[in-house]
């Protein structure tokens, strides 16, 4: 069985178009409540939202098909996706939802949901809701309906849960650090972490109105923050996303550091903490530099899918702890269940404070190959994997690059385009390489 509503994330859409609509939701947590009916007789459902316009309708519509399933609702108000995770644990809550369309605009929202553990859940619950939508409701009666209540100090719980993640020793005193939230989930608890461990904080982001979340703002447009360190002299600058799961970190010379060289940031200072780091996953496009740095130092290194989902996935099946991508999702299960990007700054933070060296020191063993990306549209129905001439060039760019570079060739999953990605040590040679891929696959 497929999934009709489940993407990789939830669900997730435009407002007002299905399945984002009222009567959907209220649909789809009726059906939820039923699944979870199964093996409990009175489950607690936490709600959890970001910071757009839709999240009061869509928050109304599922504390009523909750509800009416007979199931209770905890009301947490905007906070990240990664505390709503947090919290559901730590108030042995049944499931945790969150009301948020991550990094995208405005216009869209989705809905995710969270284990009694704080993880995400499997496919077979996934079916199970989808076969519980499709049948008929079964209304509580009046005796049996859910009640709903408010958390009021739920971002003050997570407030205290990302500081818990930072070294008792260790204090950010002395330090000028720029925040920017994304106008989203994090607007009020991002700021408050940092200064609450002795930063100066400068804010920037932090004032949502519904219709501004991830607005040339946030993780997905790192520029604001860059020009905010700059102006202000700051030592450093922390991108959010919109849920706040994502990060971006920026120096004082203004210099963006991404998902990849992070993740071996941190891995890298474990083992200079004498911590054994048997193996870190990434993904499909996380950068080979990374995986070569890694095996230099003995670490193993796997590539899942691109997905937070399927980097946890592959965490899993080796039971390591340390894995992420390059657009800023980055998971230390030894920190948190999920990917966090506060917790993850401070990682990042607790790294540079405790070695008294800067991100650009930390990481000066270590240079991204130049990676090209093109997007080469296919004609309706075209079956890339059949193409001889592309499987020919494939092989002759792969020869040519050997050891110093990589080919990844994939369609999307939401257009019909391929995807053409190579990296090499020379930027010529990967765009060069790149582009005779490129001509193969139209050529077919």
């Amino acid at each position: 069985m497929t999934r009709q509503y489940f993407g990789t994330d939830g669900i997730r859409g435009t407002v007002g178009q299905p399945p984002i609509t009222p009567d959907f939701v209220l649909r789809l947590a009726h059906a939820v409540g039923r699944v979870l009916r199964r093996t409990e007789d009175r489950p607690t459902v936490l709600i959890g939202k970001d910071t757009r316009i839709s999240g009061y309708m869509l928050e109304s519509a599922l504390e009523s098909g909750f509800n009416s399933a007979g199931v209770d609702v905890v009301l947490l108000g905007p906070l990240p996706t990664p505390g709503v995770a947090y919290l559901t644990r730590a108030q042995r809550a049944s499931l945790g939802v969150v009301i948020s369309a991550s990094h995208n605009p405005f216009p869209d929202n989705g809905i995710k949901f969270f284990s009694a553990q704080g993880t995400k859940l499997p496919d077979t619950w996934e079916l199970a809701v989808e076969a519980a939508l499709s049948e008929a409701p079964v209304w509580a009666d009046s005796a049996s309906l859910g009640k709903a209540r408010r958390l009021d100090d739920a971002a003050g719980r997570y407030i205290e849960f990302c500081k818990s993640t930072f070294p008792h020793d260790l204090t950010l005193k002395g330090l000028k650090i720029v925040v920017d939230a994304a106008h989203g989930a994090a607007y009020q608890v991002a700021p408050k972490v940092f200064h609450e461990l002795g930063a100066e904080v400068l804010s920037i982001g932090c004032a949502p109105d519904g219709l501004n979340i991830n607005d040339e703002v946030g993780a997905t447009h790192p520029d604001a923050l860059v020009r905010a360190v700059r102006a202000n002299h700051a030592d450093y600058g922390i991108a959010l996303d919109g849920d706040a799961d994502r990060l971006q970190v920026v120096d004082a010379a203004g210099r963006l550091y991404n998902g990849d060289e992070l993740l071996y940031l941190m891995a890298s200072d474990r083992m200079g903490r004498d911590e054994h780091v048997p193996g870190v996953v990434g993904t499909l496009m996380t950068n080979m530099a990374v995986e070569v740095a890694l095996q230099a130092r003995g670490v193993k290194f796997v590539r899942a899918k691109v997905g937070d989902r399927y980097v946890l996935e592959e965490l899993a099946r080796h039971q390591w702890v340390l894995g992420g991508e390059g657009s800023g999702h980055l998971l230390a299960l030894d920190r948190h269940t999920t990917g966090d990007g506060l917790v993850s700054a401070l990682q990042v933070l607790q790294a540079c404070v405790r070695s008294g060296l800067t991100l650009a020191q930390l990481l000066a063993e270590i240079t991204l190959y130049p990676q090209v990306l093109l997007n080469v549209r296919l004609p309706p129905g075209q079956d890339w994997k059949s193409n001889r001439v592309l499987a020919d060039t494939t092989e002759a760019v792969e020869k040519q690059l050997g050891a110093s570079g990589r080919v990844l060739i994939r369609a999307s999953g939401t257009e019909p385009l391929l995807r053409v990605m190579v990296e090499a040590r020379d930027a010529q040679v990967a765009s060069a390489c790149a582009q005779r891929l490129a001509d193969a696959a139209r050529a077919g």
